[in-house]
């Protein structure tokens, strides 16, 4: 009972030291649990959805599946393993694009109702829509609407809302954001096409690998083109967004436990030191080493424990919910949910049971001595003098300069505790304003030295050959094409964008380094991280082909350029033609704002519409990188005022003794300020580094249709070192008053 009341005492005189370690240990928990629940709640919530729509494991499309085909994969899958779907888009009032799925199965990637009927095949009265979609044009269960498309007109009741798995993420050609106005789904019973069925997507679930099951497709039908599910467009764009998540979530909780355990360690070693007398009385009035320990123990055991629990509750609370309302914008699910996993609990119970470990290191020692040496202060280290001791240099060096110099040999590990310290703070801001640098860059890379249009106005399919031109004669425009195709070499394949243009200076092509390049007529120029995919290089080929087109085409590789948004193919329209392709603009881009209501033109987005899109796409990233700012400055704040506290503890007499010598306040504070200085400066030298080595990982993990290129300006290196040197100096600044009102008598007892 009187260990405890004097455990109280101790925590009340000092709660700033122990409310410091509550907060590293609730932090580093609340960072850890909630970053990870919020990646978990991605993982669990899209498996739980892929699960319940049966997604499929292929698809695979065609412009007709005949009755061979399909009895030829029917050897591989089976009947209920594979569904036939008429995929075609369609024109809705307000010309938005809806691709519409006409099944007589609906078994595989089912569609997931939530409002109205569930999807019935034989009901071709019905039609059940994108349910985001139908929010953005105000539809609602039993509306009616007509659909136009490969010169047909189907009117059909909405007798369901409801999402699907194969468009968790879908965007337009001309933007980088969804539009749930302009583009969406629907489902609909193949009873309800209006011409004779013909199948040109296949879906299929089979249980052998995806390399087996393409193997035996090849050897077994003719057919355009396969894609597996982890490349299918919305599972790859979701997959890699979950995968930058969990990149942050592995890098910056790890960094802050760590950090954790430092900060535990030298605040219990002052605390140990600071009580060494009291120690002394407890043993010498009976109390047993062990009890001592123990007693000790329960300085970090609780408060470590209080801040674990409470960041373990409130991480998956709030941290999810920061990042979810950004995340729905993006992708379309059901329902979103925070995660959990046992590893939570387990790095809570390590983390209070590392702290109990580096806590009894910390008073190992102590324990061990007889009560006389305990009740004495703790005599002085003695070391020999160093290499630079011994050299002329040193009567050169100022006295605060070999003082401190001194003073860090003796306590080596407080000072590798301190640089590390500042360097995990350091290394968080680095990767944060890393991140932000590196957005921006390739924001000013997209959109001021390659694209330099104002507006894109994307063509209809039914377009008037006559209205286009006298758009692109009276906006002073120029046609372009981009589509999508499927590109294969070195026995890799991958679904990539094409884009055909004539020269324009409306855009302008790039190398690596954002230097402008020239693709000269008959090249074609393949994107720099597609070159480091499929390892090829200027003068190898490729084999590729327009997604929904049979014709292969071999290109020889005449050129390769940056391009930090969309990866793929470029080349002229006069080359396309060579390779026996026809030029089919898809959109006409110009220098001009275009308002005009044409029906050759489906949408116009302007470039300001084209940076909020990017700005949109990357608010998720940019939150992650307020979080991390935001905690790695706690985190400088709360290492630094520890290690000012330790330093001045371990360095009381030291200064009693100066101030005995006739040392003013000043002078002294100044040789903490010098101490702080250069293990600061250590330690952020240091740390940055390892901050942009932090950064490369988590762009790496933003997925392949991205060319980051890691980037840090001198602004934000500088302004790191503002944020750190301010609060080590500030630090500095609160142990003034400590210098000040030192009671000297106590500091200098001679040592008995």
């Amino acid at each position: 009972m009187s260990l405890s009341k004097k455990m109280l005492r101790d925590i009340r005189i000092n709660k700033t030291q122990f409310i410091a370690i509550f907060l590293m240990a609730f932090i580093g928990i609340f960072a850890y649990s909630g970053i990870y629940s919020e990646y978990y709640g991605l993982v669990q919530t899209s498996d739980e959805f892929y699960a319940d729509t049966n997604m499929a494991d292929g698809w695979i499309y065609n412009t007709d599946f005949d009755y061979s085909s399909v009895h030829e994969i029917d050897a591989f899958t089976t009947q209920t393993d594979r569904q036939e779907v008429v995929q075609s888009v369609a024109d809705l009032g307000g010309k938005p694009d809806i691709t519409l799925h006409f099944t007589e199965k609906g078994t595989i990637s089912k569609f997931y109702t939530t409002e109205g009927e569930d999807f019935d095949p034989s009901d071709d009265s019905g039609v059940w829509l994108d349910e985001r979609f139908a929010d953005e044009r105000d539809l609602y269960v039993g509306d009616k609407i007509t659909f136009d498309f490969n010169n047909h007109t189907i009117k059909k009741e909405i007798k369901g809302l409801g999402y699907s798995p194969e468009y968790v993420y879908e965007v337009s050609p001309s933007s980088l954001t969804p539009d749930f106005s302009q583009l969406g789904f629907a489902y609909l019973s193949y009873k309800s096409y209006p011409d004779d069925l013909k199948y040109n997507t296949m879906l299929v679930k089979y249980d052998s690998s995806d390399k087996e099951f393409k193997e035996k497709l090849d050897d077994s039908v003719d057919y355009l083109s396969f894609t597996k599910k982890e490349d299918h467009l919305s599972v790859s764009k979701f997959a890699n967004e979950m995968t930058q998540h969990k990149m942050i979530g592995d890098v910056f909780p790890i960094v802050f436990i760590l950090v954790t355990f430092l900060t535990l360690l030298t605040t219990m070693t002052r605390i140990v030191t600071n009580q060494r007398t009291q120690i002394g009385i407890l043993k010498a009035v009976g109390f047993k080493n062990s009890t001592i320990i123990l007693h000790y123990l329960a300085y970090a055991f609780f408060p470590v424990l209080f801040g674990s629990v409470s960041g373990l509750i409130t991480g998956p609370m709030i941290i999810p919910q920061m990042f979810y309302p950004t995340m729905s914008t993006m992708y379309s699910m059901p329902a979103w949910h925070p995660g959990f996993d046992m590893s939570f609990v387990y790095i809570a119970i390590l983390l209070v049971v590392l702290s109990v470990l580096v806590t009894y290191w910390a008073c190992r020692r102590i324990s061990k001595e007889n009560p006389a040496n305990t009740m004495r202060p703790k005599a002085p280290d003695m070391s020999s003098k160093s290499f630079i001791e011994r050299s002329k240099l040193w009567n050169r060096l100022s006295f605060n300069f070999r003082w401190n110099l001194r003073d860090a040999r003796s306590n080596k590990f407080r000072a590798f505790m301190a640089i590390v310290g500042v360097m995990g703070c350091v290394a968080l801001l680095i990767a944060a304003f890393g991140m932000n640098d590196s957005l921006n860059e390739l924001k000013s890379w997209e959109y001021d030295d390659i694209s330099h249009f104002e507006s894109k106005l994307q063509i209809s399919n039914t377009a008037n050959p006559m209205e286009l031109y006298y758009v692109l004669n009276e906006t002073n425009g120029t046609f372009i094409m981009q589509q999508s195709i499927e590109m294969k070499a070195n026995g890799e394949e991958d679904t990539v964008g094409l884009l055909v243009s004539n020269n324009t200076d409306l855009i302008s092509y790039t190398d690596r380094d954002r230097n402008p390049i020239d693709i000269d007529e008959g090249d074609v120029s393949l994107s720099a991280k597609l070159a480091e995919k499929f390892n090829v290089t200027k003068g190898d080929k490729i084999r590729w082909h327009i997604v929904g087109s049979d014709e292969w085409v071999t290109s020889k590789i005449g050129q390769i350029h940056a391009e930090p948004v969309s990866q793929g193919l470029i080349m002229s329209p006069d080359t396309l033609e060579d390779q026996g392709l026809d030029f089919t603009p898809t959109n006409i881009i110009t220098n001009e704002k275009f308002g005009e209501n044409f029906d050759s033109i489906k949408s116009v987005t302007s470039m300001d519409k084209l940076k909020d899109s990017w700005d949109q796409m990357t608010t998720a990233v940019m939150m992650m990188v307020y979080v991390v700012t935001f905690v790695a400055v706690a985190l400088a704040i709360l290492v630094l005022y520890n290690l000012g506290i330790l330093s001045f503890t371990e360095m009381e007499r030291e200064i009693a003794t100066l101030k005995v010598l006739g040392f003013k306040t000043n002078v002294l504070r100044k040789l903490l300020l010098t101490q702080n200085i250069i293990f600061t400066s250590i330690g952020f030298i240091l740390g940055i580094p390892i901050g942009f080595y932090f950064m490369t990982l988590m762009l790496n993990a933003a997925g392949e249709s991205l060319y980051y290129v890691p980037t840090l300006t001198w602004g934000n290196i500088l302004l790191c070192a503002a944020i750190t040197f301010t609060i080590s100096i500030g630090v500095n600044l609160l142990f003034s008053d400590k210098i000040r009102n030192l009671d000297m008598v106590e500091a200098l007892k001679d040592i008995e």
